[in-house]
């Protein structure tokens, strides 16, 4: 029975998130950061700890303002994840900075890093001009 339920294609209009790809690359930057930093010496655990949920909180800001009905709390919760963004860079900067990765993770974290925030920030101007424009629907399309 659960064979045959899980089968069932999950179509639901709240998850359409998913299909951003802006969505899709911040879960990227937190697998990688995890990745990176749960290797990074028990002294600075913490720190880098601090640092995924930093990672983690742009992909989860996205999807809790896309599941809300209203553009303004929308674009709030985009500019809530790009304060993540903001807290992110600065996280693995600092961990190159004070030589706790490499170069080679610092490029791999900064290339998609970058690629993350310019999707955020050309999603926040094209939602931004649906509510200028008044070209935003409050409601469940039927």
């Amino acid at each position: 029975m659960l064979e045959r339920n899980a089968l069932i294609e999950r179509k639901n209009i709240n998850r359409g998130f998913k299909k951003l790809r802006v969505w899709q690359d911040s879960v990227s930057l937190y697998i990688m950061a995890c990745e990176i930093f749960s290797k990074l010496p028990y002294l600075i655990r913490k720190t880098a700890s601090q640092a995924i949920d930093a990672a983690h909180s742009i992909s989860r800001n996205i999807a809790e303002g896309y599941c809300r009905r209203s553009i303004k709390e929308y674009l709030n919760l985009l500019n809530i994840a790009l304060g993540s963004c903001g807290e992110f860079h600065s996280c693995y900067e600092s961990f190159k900075r004070a030589n706790q990765i490499s170069a080679e993770e610092y490029e791999k974290l900064d290339q998609l890093y970058y690629k993350v925030e310019n999707g955020l920030l050309s999603l926040i101007k094209s939602l931004q001009k649906k509510h200028r424009d008044g070209d935003w629907q409050e409601i469940f399309a039927e």
